[in-house]
């Protein structure tokens, strides 16, 4: 495939950059081995400006659930 068929793909990239010596996935393991990313609905992240504000709820509910799961035999 030429750099012109690369290139109608993605208008981003242009003719100067040069991957023909790249390497696919070179830090895909180590990447996927520190990231924990979870995607939000839309509907549920408009209601949460930030990350604190999601961990703070979910503490909360994990908070209601060990107090529950205390109270069930």
């Amino acid at each position: 495939m030429s750099q012109t068929t690369s290139n109608q793909h993605d208008p981003e990239m242009l003719d100067e950059y040069d991957f023909s010596e790249g390497v696919r996935g070179k830090y895909a393991e180590r990447y996927y081995a520190g990231t924990n990313l979870i995607r939000l609905d839309d509907d549920v992240a408009e209601m949460f400006p930030d990350a604190k504000s999601v961990n703070d709820a979910l503490r909360a509910l994990a908070k209601i659930i060990a107090e529950h799961q205390q109270k069930t035999p």
